[in-house]
């Protein structure tokens, strides 16, 4: 049953991504006859928005492999990059809700070797679930670090919200679960097949002060990824 949802899901995705493809091209085009300076001002929310539909469309294809057999794209990834990208792609919305996200990066990590666009999708979902889990204005921190004489790579996504109630922490990561009313109850655990795909581990538990953690921890070490 989840893989035929998978499957349509990804469908009705299809279909406005296309439509909005066509458009993005003829605003292109439209666009050739503007004055310069209008020019000039689009280029850069235009490649913005050609490089976010090319981003759906990789989720579509993810979607497709989690209904079917699933496999992953192995290449050489600085994941601190790849949190820069995802924490700079939410800022605004974050800020709209009176979020800070803050980073804390080493000067320098080993680099993965991973699926890029699996895993950007897997932390824009840990940290669209921190934003959504503060009520008013709040702070989210993501954080990477080695672990274990550099033989983990651990990612950590905190945020201020109220935490994580003790009868609930055996259970987000199932499909379907979810404590909002609009979603979908996929978010969380398509992080965690992600993550396991790729050989690591993804937790969730209560920081003493109060807030969630999100905790992914990835092996640097090679070892040959789970397909399912």
């Amino acid at each position: 049953m989840l893989s035929r949802l998978l499957a349509r899901f990804a469908h009705e995705i299809r279909n406005p991504l296309s439509s909005l493809d066509i458009h993005v091209k003829l605003l292109e085009e439209d666009l050739l006859e503007a004055a310069p300076q209008l020019k000039d001002k689009t280029a850069g929310r235009l490649e913005i928005i050609r490089g976010e539909l090319h981003r759906l469309e990789n989720i579509v294809q993810q979607f497709l492999r989690l209904a079917g057999p699933s496999s992953l794209d192995l290449e050489p990834v600085d994941m601190d990059k790849v949190i820069s990208h995802v924490c700079e792609l939410l800022r605004p919305e974050a800020a709209r809700r009176g979020v800070g996200i803050e980073m804390k990066l080493p000067d320098s990590i080993p680099q993965l070797n991973a699926d890029p666009v699996q895993l950007t999708q897997a932390l824009l979902n840990l940290v669209i679930n921190a934003i959504q889990a503060i009520e008013g204005n709040g702070r989210v921190e993501v954080s990477l670090r080695t672990d274990v004489g550099n033989e983990r790579l651990v990612i950590e996504i905190r945020d201020t919200g109220p935490g994580i109630p003790i009868e609930k922490q055996s259970t987000i990561f199932e499909p379907f679960f979810t404590t909002k009313a609009d979603g979908s109850g996929l978010g969380l655990w398509i992080v965690q097949q992600i993550i396991s795909a790729h050989g690591g581990d993804v937790s969730a538990s209560n920081a003493p002060e109060g807030g969630a953690i999100f905790s992914v921890q990835m092996p640097l070490r090679s070892r040959e990824p789970v397909h399912g």
